[in-house]
This record gives C-alpha cells, sequence and structure tokens, in this order.
C-alpha cells in the first residue's frame, strides 16, 4: 500500500455526508496544488505560525515573490485579488477537505494548520507527486460517494453514450448532494475529476464539454498549458537576450523555471542538511566545511529540461563547487573529470536513500534515469531495471571511459563509487 493509499483510508470522503461540493475545483490542477503545498510550507517554516488563512497564504513574501509572476496575467481589467484568491483558495480547501490540513471556522473565517506534513512535503516537492496524490484522492471520494462505477464503466466502453451518462449524472450528484447548483459549475468541477483518471489510466476524458478526441496528456492538466520549457527553448540562439522581445508566455516561463529550480534547490539542501548534516555529498577528506552549494551536474544552460530535478542536484563545498566542478570559478564550463565523481557519488546517494527502510524516499529512480538520458543524451539508461544500480553505475563508466582514462580526481573513485 502506498503512502497516499494508507493516508486517505484513514478518511470517509463521502461526499452525500459532508455536502461540500468543494472537494476539488477549477483551480485545482497538480501543478497549482504542487505550487500551493509549497508556499503553505514555506510561510510555516518562516513564521512559525502554527495556523494561517488563504489570505495569509498568497499574501506572503515567497508566493508573491515567485507565484505571482508565474500566475499572472496581462489583463488590466484582471482584478487580481480575487483571482489570486481562487488560486490559492481552491487548493487549500481541496488539501483542507482531504485532511492533509487541519481546517477551523471562526464566524466566516477559515483556519488551516499542517495535519500531515510529510504528505504536504511529497506534494510541494514535484508536481508529479501532486498528480499522483490528486488520482488516489479522487478515486477514494468517488469510491466513498458511491461513484466510482460510473465512472469505471465510462473508462471501459468510451463512447459518447457512456461520456454523456456519467457527465450527466455528476453533475446530477452534485446539485442534489451540495450547495452547488448551476450545471456550467458542475460542469467546470467534473473537468477536474475526470481528466486526472483518463490521463493515468490513458483514456479518453473531456473536452470543452465533449468527450476528448484524444487520449488526455499531461498537458492536458496543466494550468499553464503551454509547456515552460518549450517556451525557454524557443528563442533562437543566436539571438542576443536583450534583442529578444519575450512574450507573456516565455514570461511566465521563465518565472517559473525559476521558481522550480530555487524550489529544488531548497528541497535538495534541506534534505542534506537533515540526513547528513550539511556534509559535501562528495566524500573528500580535505573538504570539512559545509557544503552550501547546490550544483547542477548536468548545467542548467544546456540542459533546462532538467534542471528541477533533485536527482540533477548535488551538494557541494564552495571550493569544490567554483574550483572542481566550474575550475577558475567559471561556471560556463563543467570539468567533465568532476562530472563524473558528482555522477558516481550521486548515484550512491540515490541508492541509500532508495534502499533504507527507515528513510524517507527523496529520490525518484525513474526520474534519476531520465536525468542520465537527458545528460549523455542517450536512451540506454531506459532499460535498467527498478533499482539495478550496479548498471546505473556500468553505464555511466561507459559513457565517462575517457574521462576514467586519466582522472585527475581519480583519488576520490574508491570513496564515492557505490559498492554492491
Amino acid at each position: 500500500m502506498g503512502v497516499y493509499e494508507e493516508f486517505l483510508n484513514q478518511y470517509d470522503y463521502d461526499v452525500r455526508k459532508t455536502g461540500d461540493g468543494r472537494w476539488i475545483d477549477q483551480k485545482c490542477t497538480y501543478d497549482v496544488v504542487s505550487i500551493i503545498a509549497d508556499c503553505i510550507n514555506e510561510y510555516v517554516d518562516t513564521t512559525n505560525a502554527e495556523e494561517f488563512t488563504v489570505s495569509d497564504i498568497w499574501h506572503s513574501d515567497y508566493a508573491r515573490k515567485n507565484v505571482i509572476a508565474i500566475f499572472s496575467k496581462p489583463d488590466p481589467e484582471l482584478k487580481a485579488g480575487n483571482e489570486y484568491d481562487k488560486y490559492f483558495g481552491q487548493p487549500i480547501k481541496l488539501l483542507g477537505y482531504s485532511n492533509i490540513l487541519n481546517v477551523r471556522k471562526e464566524k466566516s473565517r477559515y483556519y488551516y494548520s499542517i495535519n500531515n506534513r510529510e504528505i504536504l512535503d511529497k506534494i510541494a516537492l514535484r508536481p508529479m507527486n501532486a498528480l499522483n496524490f490528486l488520482y488516489e484522492y479522487i478515486c477514494k471520494v468517488l469510491s466513498d460517494s458511491g461513484l466510482i462505477d460510473l465512472f469505471t464503466e465510462f473508462f471501459r466502453i468510451q463512447n459518447k453514450d457512456a461520456y454523456k451518462d456519467v457527465r450527466d449524472r455528476f453533475i446530477q450528484f452534485t446539485i442534489n448532494n451540495t450547495k452547488i447548483n448551476g450545471k456550467v459549475e458542475c460542469g467546470r468541477i467534473f473537468t477536474k475529476v475526470i481528466n486526472p483518471l483518463a490521463f493515468k489510466l490513458r483514456k479518453l476524458g473531456t473536452e470543452k464539454g465533449r468527450i476528448s478526441k484524444n487520449i488526455i496528456i499531461l498537458n492536458d492538466l496543466q494550468y499553464n498549458r503551454s509547456n515552460w520549457r518549450d517556451e525557454l527553448s524557443g528563442k533562437d540562439k543566436s539571438v542576443t537576450r536583450t534583442e529578444h522581445e519575450p512574450t507573456n508566455a516565455q514570461l511566465k516561463a521563465r518565472a517559473l523555471a525559476t521558481y522550480t529550480v530555487n524550489k529544488a534547490k531548497k528541497a535538495v539542501r534541506k534534505f542534506n542538511d537533515t540526513v547528513y548534516g550539511g556534509a559535501s555529498e562528495i566524500n573528500q577528506s580535505t573538504e570539512t566545511v559545509s557544503a552550501t552549494q547546490a550544483h547542477h551536474i548536468f548545467a542548467q544552460s544546456e540542459y533546462p529540461s532538467i534542471a528541477d530535478f533533485v536527482e540533477n542536484l548535488i551538494m557541494l563545498t564552495p571550493n569544490q563547487h567554483f574550483s572542481m566542478a566550474h575550475p577558475n570559478n567559471n561556471t560556463q564550463y563543467i570539468d567533465k573529470d568532476f562530472q563524473y565523481i558528482c555522477l558516481i557519488a550521486k548515484s550512491t546517494k540515490i541508492h541509500d536513500n532508495l534502499t533504507s527502510v527507515s528513510e524517507e524516499k527523496f529520490y525518484d529512480f525513474d526520474d534519476y534515469k531520465y536525468v542520465l538520458n537527458t545528460g549523455l543524451e542517450t536512451e540506454d539508461f531506459s532499460s535498467i531495471s527498478y533499482l539495478d544500480f550496479a548498471s546505473i553505475v556500468d553505464k555511466i563508466d561507459y559513457f565517462y571511459r575517457d574521462e576514467l582514462v586519466d582522472n585527475k580526481y581519480n583519488y576520490l573513485i574508491q570513496d564515492n563509487r557505490l559498492i554492491i
């Protein structure tokens, strides 16, 4: 049983009993839920607040610095207060209904506190974690509410009649059991219910009030529909940054890229401080100072698609970072000899985390394979079986065979290489 399922099984989410139609809502896309979870964690950690309101979160410095630029729209008529209240309020409502957050109502105001930090941390760390949670959560609510068979039938039949049946009956169920009485509103909520399920099951879902023409893909579920990595890579490299007039989508993409990379660095730093006491992830007897530098093993500028993966980040001391990883403090250059050391050291740390019986799982094996495939521009790591780190290290050795001939950091290999 997974950690999400184990958590959700503690509670009854039957909408017929709660009468709450806002258990999920229009703004509750997986990417938004992940960002809001991160904002909650940051607010609680920096203020030591035991309780908070929706307004506290979206007015916080961290949210305004990192999130407003991501969600902003170029519409001068937009009433930002109302709009941002939805972006933050609806996911927080979902986290409250699911019992990840505790909820207390005083007069007409809702106060929240964290009930399960482990789950909140997972959702905040990776958007895909948020999507996996949403899938389990939606299934549990539908099951508790007596609706799961209706959705299962649609995913089995996958035609217009089955689609109309599941949509109409969900809308009528919501009207009969909650305070929401508008079919249009119910239809918008229906989209946020059925499409995450369709994506996970690789099935048709809903699009513009009809059965979708194609299987639902990840981009269909995002709040920011255009892929921010695509937007970033869309600039002609021959055009200078000052000459290039960024579109609004590209400005959002840059803001999101900055946010996600900084979030990943923050997470790796916190994990390293907690588990390894802030020491460098590379064992080197002469380096006794704390690891303060979150270094991209594969450069962010060359491989933006993996820039926000914690598996592509390694905590180093300042000397390791600016003298060894980037000789002479030239951050545009990555030393291949030391890059190899980083990879075998990171493989060891990821192995230790994923095979530990007591340590919370921080890394993801499939994501590490994706990082290696991307950074080494291959598909060779795709076929490696789960937790087969011996094959991972063998493949790394193959791609760095030239660097292994006369590696100037050869003295670091034995202390950092994984022994299985």
